[in-house]
């Protein structure tokens, strides 16, 4: 499809990307077209991106949902324990993968070259396919850096170049899955003022699940710092939220947030109230870039978004017409 998702300036020129994929997705993704035959929401009726039907994120696990053909660059797999069903995303185009990530990160941090990029994902390392080590991989090749890199049990490693990075003053960003973050943070007792101390969250089974708040406290406490960022993602999606602190995300331009009503899927909520969590993530053209997901959130006054939890599966109401099929 010949679309810039990079190039739109302003809401209404946005939109009229947003429709114009869901019209090349519709044709194009025969998962997502007989998706929205089932839901009443097609091309003729949509008009506005409210009226747009998001696709389960659960289809990424039962079903190939792509909008072109193969080759394919990669095919990411998402986490999980021994026996889940993964979910499985297959990109075309690893280069607008890249550009995405890269637009996003230096969107909200500046350059990356700017930064020493240090990465504690044990759980994401330990396994193949991952999307998010594909991406902090190319973000420490793009960070020019030569004391970026993972650290999966080196933690003495890790707090020397910790250390290292902030007597010389070098802007540091340390991202890490929740429950290694955790681990380090009863390990060491620092005052970083050079480093961005980054949560991707994920307990997966390894520690007792507590709330985003208790896990910012505990690290602001370990790393002496007044903020703790977040990354969000997944495996199904080609583009990143950042939270600067207290949860609040932002997206760039090519995401877009709505709040579905937990109770109908098919109506949104205003700022403030609180129900599923549906993206639009127009870096996702050759799959499907209208998801919703198993989130529970609710949009800010400010056009910021928060992560509140998920939906037990009893709660999860008319989003699974394929499923079963």
């Amino acid at each position: 499809m010949d679309i810039n998702i990079f190039s739109a300036t302003d809401t209404a020129g946005r939109d009229k990307q947003i429709l114009e994929v869901f019209r090349f997705q519709y044709q194009h993704n025969e998962v997502y077209r007989r998706f929205a035959g089932l839901t009443g929401r097609t091309p003729d009726k949509v008009k506005r991106v409210e009226d747009i039907p998001f696709l389960p994120v659960e289809m990424f696990k039962t079903h190939q949902v792509v909008s072109a053909g193969p080759p394919y660059d990669a095919v990411f797999r998402s986490s999980g324990t021994s026996g889940m069903t993964f979910s499985r995303h297959y990109v075309k185009n690893l280069a607008l993968y890249r550009e995405a990530f890269l637009r996003g990160f230096e969107m909200f941090y500046g350059p990356v070259s700017q930064y020493v990029i240090l990465a504690l994902l044990p759980s994401y390392l330990e396994r193949e396919g991952s999307s998010l080590v594909y991406m902090v991989s190319e973000l420490i090749r793009m960070s020019g850096k030569d004391e970026s890199g993972f650290y999966l049990k080196n933690t003495e490693d890790l707090i020397r170049q910790m250390e290292k990075s902030e007597r010389a003053g070098q802007k540091t960003v340390l991202i890490g899955v929740s429950f290694a973050l955790l681990d380090l943070a009863e390990t060491v007792r620092m005052n970083l003022k050079h480093t961005i101390v980054m949560e991707t969250g994920g307990m997966k089974g390894r520690r007792k699940e507590i709330t985003r708040m208790e896990l910012h406290e505990k690290l602001m406490e370990a790393f002496g710092v007044d903020a703790i960022h977040s990354e969000y993602g997944m495996t199904e999606l080609l583009s990143q939220a950042y939270s600067k602190g207290e949860g609040k995300f932002r997206t760039p331009p090519w995401m877009k947030i709505l709040i579905r009503d937990s109770e109908d899927p098919l109506a949104y909520l205003p700022a403030g109230k609180t129900g599923g969590i549906n993206i639009i993530d127009l870096a996702n053209i050759y799959s499907c870039s209208f998801l919703a997901t198993q989130d529970l959130g609710k949009i800010n006054d400010d056009g910021t978004f928060d992560v509140l939890g998920r939906f037990d599966n009893s709660d999860v109401r008319g989003c699974n017409l394929l499923i079963a099929e």
